[in-house]
């Protein structure tokens, strides 16, 4: 079915333990938003085990950088350089002093050493991150963990090296919902950023879209044709409790949450045109926003909640507008392209991705509000769709379809690095990235 039914198709029927640190103050290192960007070299040895009873078997030191790299590469940002080419081994001694020749000469911009000691109640390790170029020491900090929790422990330090650079922690403790389709049928299912813990979340058998977080994280909405008809419900992601929050008459598609996470953005046909009102979560009060005999879906609130994004096909061809919050001074901010839809705010403002048509295939676009800046982010044979950004405006996730098959991926936020979330998997669609957990 072309792409130009299932939109309507859809409207008519169904229509995201310091210890001390040294000359870092807020400074961003890493600007991947920047069209030159380039991945940074960075050099992590292996901690060395200073405990005295440690064998060459133990290999914990390794676990725990491998771990810091596996973490580190997620993000797109950093080259990993290979410890083959290292011109020293970690040293022993925090005191003795880095090469920072040595290591210029290899390539390395950064240097990530460490030591760790062992005993029975857990693993203490401390971690020192070099600026090799000013050669300076960025942070020296300290961790402790269980011996079988090594995993949270590596986490911790790539976050901080990741905070240390970009002023932002990343993404590690966020997941990605998504629709898994099975023939007719779907459901939600949610992955963990780095692809471990796929697990289903609902159990509808029916047909699922539009999954949407809270900001908060607590709360799932969605449409759902459980019941027969098109329903917009909302499902607590701790407990697992759904309730049925919009289910009249004709269309009811499930929008955006509001930053707040206190109201839900809705496409509803109940009064004889597809139109976008706002839900108040707690007494389920309706207002409405938009008056246009045209089709007015997929609405999305801005950052700082004072603006709608939506897709409305009132210039005759579906395209992005952004309106007040209140639904007033509306205007069209995408005028390239005959068919552009799915629009996706950044958390950090400025700019929202979309999916566009291109030589009969859908690529990923970011434009800014005033729409005056176009950037084609994919640019391959698939169809590449559903963008969604994650909390730190970094990286970008989407599904990428061809022939029968799909794929979850996720790219850097300017296109560059994308890297398979999940495939093979029920033709999953629909990604939507979660906020932060604790």
């Amino acid at each position: 079915m072309k792409k130009t039914c299932l939109f309507l198709f859809l409207t008519l029927f169904f229509c995201t333990l310091f210890i001390f640190s040294h000359g870092v103050d807020a400074k961003v290192y890493v600007d991947i938003d920047s069209p030159n960007f380039q991945q940074i070299p960075i050099a992590i040895c292996d901690f060395y085990n200073k405990t005295a009873s440690a064998t060459k078997s133990e290999n914990v030191g390794a676990i725990i950088s491998d771990g810091i790299k596996k973490d580190l590469s997620l993000t797109g940002i950093f080259n990993i350089l290979n410890n083959k080419s290292f011109p020293e081994s970690n040293p022993s001694d925090a005191k003795e002093s880095v090469r920072f020749s040595d290591w210029a000469l290899i390539g390395a911009d950064f240097l990530l050493q460490g030591n760790i000691t062992q005993n029975n109640k857990g693993i203490a390790a401390d971690g020192r991150l070099f600026d090799i170029t000013r050669g300076e020491t960025l942070f020296y900090k300290k961790y402790f963990s269980d011996i079988n929790n090594l995993k949270f422990l590596s986490r911790k330090i790539a976050s901080d090296i990741l905070l240390t650079l970009t002023n932002d922690e990343g993404e590690f403790n966020t997941k990605i919902i998504f629709v898994s389709k099975k023939g007719s049928k779907s459901d939600l299912s949610v992955i963990n950023y780095d692809g471990s813990e796929l697990k289903n979340v609902t159990n509808h058998q029916s047909i699922l879209i539009a999954p949407r977080w809270s900001p908060d994280g607590n709360l799932i909405a969605f449409t759902s044709f459980k019941d027969g008809h098109p329903a917009v419900y909302i499902r607590n992601f701790k407990n697992g409790s759904e309730r049925k929050v919009a289910s009249f008459d004709g269309l009811n598609m499930c929008g955006a949450f509001s930053p707040d996470s206190k109201k839900l953005l809705l496409t509803l046909s109940k009064d004889g045109n597809e139109e976008i009102y706002t839900l108040e979560i707690g007494n389920l009060k309706l207002k409405r926003l938009t008056n246009n005999y045209s089709i007015d879906v997929s609405p999305v609130w801005s950052p700082d909640g004072g603006k709608i994004a939506f897709v409305s096909n009132r210039a005759g061809s579906p395209q992005i507008y952004i309106m007040d919050s209140d639904g007033n001074n509306v205007r069209r901010i995408t005028f390239k392209g005959k068919y552009n839809t799915s629009p996706a705010w950044s958390p950090r403002g400025g700019y929202i991705a979309y999916e566009g048509l291109v030589n009969d295939k859908y690529q990923i676009f970011s434009i800014d509000e005033e729409g005056n800046r176009i950037f084609q982010l994919t640019s391959d044979a698939a169809n590449n769709e559903s963008p969604s950004w994650s909390p730190s405006g970094r990286q970008i996730v989407y599904v990428s379809r061809k022939s029968s098959k799909s794929k979850i991926c996720i790219m850097n936020s300017n296109g560059s690095n994308p890297r398979i979330l999940i495939e093979n998997l029920n033709k999953p669609v629909m990604p939507t990235w979660s906020p932060r957990f604790k």
